[in-house]
């Protein structure tokens, strides 16, 4: 397909006013543009049912999905602190996507409802957005990629300071909603990550729940210790928002891992506590986050989509970032999307910022989360 995708981004109050802006940014809504995507800040979260009525009728698509956020990602902008608006349409094959309505306890009704479509079009990739306050939602998603036989999520939780709402054909909250892709439809997805290994790979050698008792069979702190270096060391008070636990994936070709924030430390036990459930003999190590390392490895990520590229333009894009990248990472001038359009061209993209990051079976932290529609 070579239609090109349509977006728009608008800031404001005031919902009809919102949309025409978006509209009129877009341009002439394309006659097979048949599917949306649809970011508003979360200020405007009572205003949602309204907005995308307001879409549906304007521009006859009638399938949206997306989500409210704290702050919004556009081709040009990173918005934050003011009610806005992103849209972009799309154009897919009739018959090449399908609403994930939303999943709050088990996949299994779902697939066995669209057991057909899913084989007959091999479709294995899907777009998600899911509620942060359900305790299910890492289990659902797992379970799901298992039940499309090795499938590959891209996406986010929702974040908010208000109701945690998503979009799915309807507005809608509480689970995992999005849209799922037959294999026709061309996509390529990558992920980066706001942090450096800083030591090698060790493992838990006692620990229960979240807390870590030993690692390597020596004190837990004792091992930060030794990754964090003498400096931080000296003063463990600065090592929040420095220094992170690093879970590996097992399995993973790439040298792949989930950033974990460290929640405390107990200087006379040696005892640590993580941001995730652990086992004894898992692997974990430590990790380093600043603006430079996210630098370097967001555009090692750019890098390799664009040699997956081939000389193409995007038709659009969808990003999603962590709530702690973004211009506490990167400085206050939309620097990750300038980097991503510096590198891959300029093309419609629309995301959010949020509350975690959802990249083939997992839930991330601290990531960036690319998804390019060729």
């Amino acid at each position: 397909m070579s239609s090109i995708f349509q977006y728009g981004l608008a800031i404001g109050s005031d919902p009809r006013e919102l949309v025409n802006i978006c509209l009129a940014q877009a341009g002439d809504i394309d006659p097979t543009a048949n599917a949306g995507f649809l970011y508003v800040t979360d200020a405007l979260s009572s205003e949602l049912e309204h907005i995308l009525h307001l879409l549906q009728h304007a521009t006859g698509i009638k399938h949206w999905y997306g989500s409210t956020a704290v702050a919004l990602i556009g081709s040009n902008q990173e918005i934050y602190d003011q009610p806005a608006l992103a849209i972009m349409a799309a154009s897919f094959p009739d018959d090449g996507f399908l609403t994930v309505d939303t999943i709050t306890t088990s996949c299994d009704s779902f697939l066995a409802a669209h057991r057909d479509w899913i084989e007959s079009h091999q479709a294995r990739f899907a777009l998600v957005h899911g509620d942060p306050t359900n305790p299910n939602i890492p289990k659902i998603i797992e379970d799901f990629a298992a039940g499309l036989d090795g499938g590959f999520f891209c996406g986010g939780l929702t974040s908010s300071q208000t109701q945690y709402l998503q979009i799915a054909d309807r507005v809608t909250d509480g689970g995992l909603s999005g849209v799922l892709f037959a294999a026709d439809v061309e996509v390529l997805v990558s992920h980066t990550q706001g942090c450096s290994p800083i030591g090698p790979i060790r493992t838990i050698t006692e620990g229960a729940a979240n807390v870590i008792m030993r690692i390597d069979n020596m004190p837990a702190l004792d091992a930060v210790r030794a990754d964090a270096g003498e400096v931080l060391s000296r003063d463990l008070s600065r090592l929040g928002g420095f220094i992170f636990a690093g879970l590996p994936i097992r399995g993973s070709d790439t040298g792949d891992y989930m950033v974990r924030n460290l929640l405390g430390i107990d200087q006379q036990s040696g005892q640590i506590a993580i941001g995730d459930r652990i086992e004894e003999g898992e692997q974990i190590m430590f990790c380093r986050r600043d603006g430079n390392t996210a630098r370097e490895d967001m555009q090692k990520m750019l890098d390799g989509l664009k040699a997956r590229c081939k000389g193409r333009r995007p038709r659009g894009g969808i990003y999603v970032s962590c709530l702690g990248r973004g211009r506490y990472q990167f400085g206050e001038h939309a620097e990750e999307v300038k980097m991503i359009r510096e590198t891959l061209g300029d093309f419609p993209l629309v995301g959010f910022f949020a509350a975690g990051e959802i990249f083939h079976d997992r839930i991330y932290g601290y990531t960036g989360v690319l998804t390019l529609f060729m």
